[in-house]
């Protein structure tokens, strides 16, 4: 075989060469992000609003459930993990007594491990604990406003749920031990009979009866802030990602969460609810 034949078999073969790795970028897809949740419905429903939101962005997003999501988000098999900005606070710094949306926040992103970030708080998204009164009494302590209870403490008997995490105290009144029970139906059941005088709750609940008064923490210093925030691995979200993710923040509050949540105990897909509310506040736009 002459040498001009052996360079024009090496110049077609460099060619289709050429040619694959071109097709082969064209049809690259780009990486799947996972976002993190606990097992449970309202975890997966988070997940779920945050998934649909990177995917609304044009970017390929699942979800996925881990004992630990904060373990798989520091090892970075998660991207994003929604979470609450108290609950995340005293992870990292257990015992942290700051109160207000805005301290808590703060005190949360100086708390987080180096590898981890946090975007936008949804400063109008919570889930916090919250004291729920019959009617009765709220007309009696002279309003819906939890600044009301130090001053009826002596009397107070307190209900809530075997497995929940509440306040030792509100303002001035340290709390009696709480009567436990093991569902939201009995809990409330036992406010409405007069078994018990106030009822923990959280203010995203969707269980508690309409005829029941959930206490306002008015001025946001009586119990530690729970607002809905992505934490996400540092350094690993493009700027639109991260748009993707901060957008959230703007357009989701409480009374749709309760909604939401009220949907998945209903039996809806969390995913199949996120996605429909994400219809109603498209983003990206």
């Amino acid at each position: 075989m002459t040498a001009g034949r052996l360079t024009a078999l090496a110049l077609a073969a460099a060619l289709a060469m050429a040619g694959c790795a071109h097709t082969a970028s064209n049809h690259h897809h780009p990486a799947e992000l996972v976002v993190g949740s606990r097992a449970g419905a309202e975890s997966e429903l988070l997940a779920d609003i945050y998934t649909g939101a990177l995917r609304s962005y044009g970017f390929p997003t699942r979800s996925e459930e881990a004992p630990d999501p904060l373990a798989k988000l520091d090892s970075g098999a998660f991207v994003v993990v929604p979470a609450f900005t108290g609950r995340t606070l005293q992870v990292f710094q257990p015992g942290a007594t700051v109160r207000s949306d805005a301290q808590v926040y703060k005190s949360m992103v100086g708390a987080l491990p180096e590898g981890i970030a946090a975007g936008d708080y949804a400063t109008a998204a919570e889930d916090k604990p919250a004291l729920a009164v019959t009617d009765s009494t709220s007309k009696g302590w002279g309003g819906n406003d939890l600044s009301a209870l130090p001053r009826h403490c002596d009397s107070l008997v307190v209900g809530s749920l075997a497995d929940a995490s509440t306040p030792a105290a509100v303002g001035s009144c340290r709390l009696p031990a709480a009567h436990e029970f093991s569902d939201d139906a009995t809990l409330f059941a036992a406010l409405q009979a007069g078994t018990v005088t106030a009822a923990w709750t959280t203010t995203a609940d969707p269980n508690v009866p309409a005829d029941l008064v959930v206490l306002t923490d008015g001025k946001g210093a009586l119990v530690q802030a729970e607002n809905v925030v992505p934490l996400y691995r540092r350094n690993e979200l493009a700027d639109r990602q991260l748009l993707a993710v901060n957008e959230v923040a703007g357009v989701l509050d409480t009374a749709a969460l309760v909604e939401m949540r009220r949907q998945v105990i209903a039996g809806a897909d969390p995913q199949v609810v996120a996605d429909g509310w994400l219809g109603e506040h498209p983003l990206g736009r």
